[in-house]
């Protein structure tokens, strides 16, 4: 326990042992090569890299072949370039940056709209839900039966399912036949299969209670790649009067924000 006269220790503070202050030395100045790699697209030799770090030749050798061993770097003809170990962080931070930015983007339409925002994709032959940002005021749809089992029923996934080719969307039936959820629910896959041959490429999918009582939803369709995706929102149904517009507004907000969003990732 803290005193007057003492702080409790930061856990993020470095150790200030010399052994613990000569690890961290270490890593620093692998980080340091490691930069310094990375800004030659073409390689760079250690004595090169040695004179923009700073760093004693020495030492230098020393942790490229430390590094090139981990696989952070590897070395052809006396050059230095990144490793697999380091691509596959530079890849996995790129990843995460661009959730983070897909993430971001659909709170600020939740908060803009006042609606629940959805993002899923059709891959593997499966329904799958990417991404879901409400507020507790605003609260999303309760998975209640497995959205992957009934896209027949909900707007997410007749909009996805609408996308696809006439025999991945018979496949995709076969495996997951149509079923009544609500007494709403469209009744028989042929009638299914009639309602999305007549849905509009650019226009919203709706539905009404069709998934849940109580709920009205929506559904744009995307381009992910070369897989279907779509956004899509709920609202009670008391304010059913909403969807329409909200959904309309969403459609405009991701039409401007789709180059720059960089969507067409697998988040």
């Amino acid at each position: 326990m803290a005193t007057a006269d003492t702080a409790p220790a930061d856990p993020c503070s470095p150790p200030t042992s010399p052994h613990n202050a000569t690890l961290i030395g270490s890593v620093q100045r692998a980080i340091r090569l490691l930069e310094a790699v990375a800004s030659h697209e073409y390689g760079a030799p250690a004595k090169q890299l040695a004179r923009e770090t700073g760093l004693a030749l020495p030492t230098t050798y020393h942790l490229l072949r430390t590094l090139a061993h981990e696989d952070y770097l590897r070395r052809e003809r006396g050059l230095f370039f990144l490793g697999e170990a380091a691509e596959r962080l530079s890849s996995s931070g790129a990843a995460q940056k661009r959730r983070s930015t897909v993430t971001d983007t659909m709170a600020r339409w939740r908060d803009s709209i006042g609606v629940p925002v959805y993002y899923a994709i059709y891959r593997d032959g499966e329904i799958e839900i990417m991404c879901v940002s409400d507020t507790p005021g605003n609260p999303a749809v309760e998975e209640w039966a497995d959205f992957r089992e009934t896209g027949h029923a909900h707007a997410i996934g007749q909009c996805l399912l609408s996308q696809l080719n006439e025999n991945i969307r018979r496949d995709h039936l076969a495996r997951h036949p149509v079923q009544s959820i609500t007494p709403y629910t469209v009744r028989d896959s042929r009638t299914l299969l009639q309602r999305l041959e007549r849905t509009s490429r650019m226009e919203p999918v709706t539905e009404r209670q069709e998934y849940a009582l109580g709920t009205v939803c929506a559904a744009i369709p995307i381009t992910v790649g070369d897989m279907a995706g779509t956004m899509a929102i709920s609202l009670p149904s008391n304010q059913a009067d909403r969807l329409l517009p909200a959904v309309r507004q969403l459609q405009r907000e991701v039409g401007r924000a789709l180059g720059s969003l960089a969507i067409s990732i697998s988040i």
